[in-house]
This record gives structure tokens, sequence and C-alpha cells, in this order.
């Protein structure tokens, strides 16, 4: 069951990025001229994007990948180049619209692009479930029954790759400046929790076994992630 709190906040990054910033992160995950700012963001979100890559193996043919939360897919076509077949989901039709038209001729039939929630139906099982970005809007409690809503679409032996906000003094300051930006000037807060708090998360609520295997944080003035990676029995 989802609570109203994860619906509330599901409302809300719909709308900001269907409509409001829709355009703004069609130029962010481009090679378009974007501000300093978003040149910090969009590097952080690249180097992130090769820690959770190299988590992966180099070839994943015959596996099966569920991007929860692709945004434009650049993750789920960096997975599909590697062999893989995979379905990406995301709650804004306009960024699976994109996604689509930038997946390459060459690899469409391994891609499987959808607009929807990503803990909405059964979408089948599959050997690594991976998180870019999309779980550090939700609250703690919200985040973790997102992750064993997604470990249920895992098969045997998976793997969950994902990324959390972490709180440290630096991203609690930044958080704190966002609220000075014009209302129409904010995305939508992020949610950061320490480590210790999520692993403690992870072994309480999730499947008997789940047991975090690395972690590695990235940071940029302006994009501080750290990514996860859960083994899923």
């Amino acid at each position: 069951m989802q609570h109203e709190s994860y619906l509330n906040r599901r409302q809300q990054l719909e709308t900001y990025f269907d409509r409001t910033a829709a355009h703004a992160w069609e130029q962010l995950t481009s090679d378009a001229p974007v501000s300093k700012i978003r040149q910090t963001v969009r590097a952080g979100r690249a180097e992130m994007f090769d820690v959770l890559l190299s988590w992966l193996p180099e070839n994943l043919e015959g596996k099966q990948i569920l991007d929860a939360g692709c945004g434009t897919g650049a993750f789920s076509i960096a997975c599909a180049r590697r062999g893989a077949q995979v379905v990406g989901i995301d709650l804004s039709p306009s960024l699976i619209k994109l996604a689509s038209e930038r997946c390459p001729v060459e690899i469409k039939d391994n891609i499987e692009f959808q607009a929807g929630d990503m803990l909405g139906a059964d979408r089948g099982r599959f050997d690594y479930v991976v998180c870019v970005d999309s779980l550090i809007h939700y609250q703690a409690a919200d985040m973790i029954n997102a992750i064993g809503r997604l470990q249920s679409n895992t098969k045997g032996d998976a793997r969950m790759l994902f990324t959390f906000a972490p709180r440290t003094p630096a991203l609690m300051l930044m958080k704190a400046a966002g609220k000075l930006f014009p209302r129409n000037d904010r995305s939508p807060a992020i949610e950061p929790i320490k480590e210790t708090h999520l692993r403690s998360l992870v072994a309480k609520n999730l499947t008997c076994g789940s047991k975090v295997v690395k972690t590695q944080r990235v940071n940029t003035p302006f994009y501080k992630s750290q990514g996860m990676e859960l083994y899923c029995p």
C-alpha cells in the first residue's frame, strides 16, 4: 500500500518534471549550454552514472533491468548498449517521449519506455533494478517502502542500485539556501538521510538476507549524492 505522503509527493514530482521543468531537464541531459550551477549538476550526475555502471557487468546479454525513474533514458540506453533488455519507467510522459526519441535505432528493440508510477503494476522480474535520483525526494519511510516494493520485482540473487541524498552539513546548508529561491524556480525538495539510518532501515524492513554490497559518494558543488548497491536474495 502506498502512503499518502508518497502519493502527494509523487503528484508534485509529476507536475514538476512533466510541466514546470521538462525543458530544463531536456537541456541538462544534453550537450546544450547551461549555467555554471547546472554544469556542476551535469558533471555530478555523469560521475554517478559512471559509478553505477561500473557496478554492472560489461556484458549484460540475457539480463533484464528495470530503470525506475528513468528520466530522459540515459542509463537505460547505456545498459541496452551492453546487451540488456531494459524497461525504463518515469512519471513524466514528456521525459519518456524524449527518452524514446533519443534512443538509438540499433537498440530500440532492447528498451521499452513507459510513462507511469515506478511502484505501479507488476512489470515482471528483473536481474537488476536501478533508481538514479528517483528516490531522493521521498521521506525515509516512503523511500524504504519504495525500495521494498521494487525489490519484489527482482529475481533471486538480484541486485538493486539506487542513489540517495546523504545527510551532511554541506547538503543541509544547500537545502536551506534553496528555500531562498523564488518559489517558481525551486525544484521539489530532496530528503537527505544519514547512511547509518538507511542501513538500519534496510536491515529492519527488507527481505531477510538483503544487505548493502557497495556504496560510494559523489560530490560536486551543486550535486551531492551517494550510490548504494543491495543484494536481494
